[in-house]
């Protein structure tokens, strides 16, 4: 099996890894990218973004995904396809195992990010990203003035549902059963103008054509049939998502929540690997945020194995 040495290995190639692999390759650091799809992930799957700053707001996030892992690849970093199954740090050469080989690197990154849940309701796969998001502070600025539904009495959804009567016209939150009276977010939510609450109501079915959701089907426990709303989007938030870390075993140190813990410079508790981007579980899962996540990684990686003092500017004064 073939053994690959490199200075830096990144599992995970969204955007915490490929802007921790611009800026390692850009300091001369010999950096590979173990990613298991491209085509998955958070970003990979959003349909438009408009609020990375300076991309064009027409720009898929596969797109985006694209356009970073060609530059990172631009300045010497070794993109490969593998499906890591198991890492071992205890040794200053930090080791990464797959089936296609196994990885020998100084520095690990940790940024294989979080899985969403798996589509459950009949027609939420089919509309993934033309018109199903997981995400309304990514997409909500797209349905102003239109009829949207939000599925999910968790906070996630609350939080969510309360950007969304920001834009849309009307928000249909549709609920299993009522949220508790001594929840402030909640109360202040169902008082917003444009909010309609269907407590007791399960969402049957996400209808649409191709050109994407048109509507839903629900069921209320006191209405004998089901009802048919028409509307342009479905944010869903049933379970939230989950850290992938389930290749690291007992070796890095989680929080209560899955999400690994980290430094201010994304250090782990075990000298010489970070964690970047949603594998944190932080409350703002944006792709700008995971960039600057592997940003600062990247440079902290650089002072660790050049032995520098201080972090290096990208800038030259003039």
């Amino acid at each position: 099996m073939e053994i690959i040495e490199t200075d830096v290995a990144i599992i995970g190639g969204g955007p915490a890894g490929c802007t921790c692999a611009l800026y390692t390759s850009r300091s001369n650091l010999n950096t590979v990218i173990i990613d298991k799809n491209p085509s998955v992930g958070a970003l990979a799957i959003t349909h438009q973004i408009a609020n990375y700053p300076g991309v064009p707001v027409d720009i898929s996030g596969e797109k985006l995904l694209t356009l970073m892992r060609e530059q990172a690849v631009q300045y010497g970093t070794d993109y490969r396809r593998a499906q890591v199954f198991g890492i071992d740090v205890a040794e200053d050469w930090k080791t990464v195992y797959t089936p296609e080989g196994t990885f020998k690197a100084k520095a690990l990154v940790l940024a294989s990010g979080a899985m969403g849940r798996p589509a459950s309701f009949k027609g939420e796969a089919d509309f993934l990203g033309k018109g199903v998001s997981y995400c309304a502070t990514c997409d909500g600025a797209f349905y102003k003035n239109r009829e949207v539904a939000v599925v999910g009495a968790n906070k996630e959804a609350i939080e969510e549902a309360t950007v969304l009567t920001k834009f849309a016209s009307t928000v249909h939150w549709i609920t299993s059963s009522d949220p508790k009276s001594d929840n402030e977010e909640a109360m202040e939510l169902m008082h917003s103008s444009n909010i309609k609450h269907w407590s007791r109501t399960r969402l049957l079915e996400i209808k649409g054509n191709d050109m994407g959701v048109n509507g839903v089907v629900v069921k209320n426990k006191q209405e004998e049939g089901p009802i048919n709303l028409d509307l342009d989007g479905v944010f869903v938030y049933m379970s939230g998502s989950k850290p992938i870390t389930d290749f690291l075993g007992d070796q890095i140190a989680l929080k209560e929540d899955g999400g690994v813990i980290v430094d201010d410079f994304m250090s782990t508790n075990s000298d010489g690997v970070w964690a970047i981007g949603d594998i944190r579980n932080t409350p703002f899962k944006q792709a700008v945020v995971a960039a600057s996540d592997g940003c600062i990684a990247a440079m902290s990686i650089d002072r660790y194995l050049n032995s520098r003092k201080n972090i290096r500017v990208d800038w030259i004064h003039s």
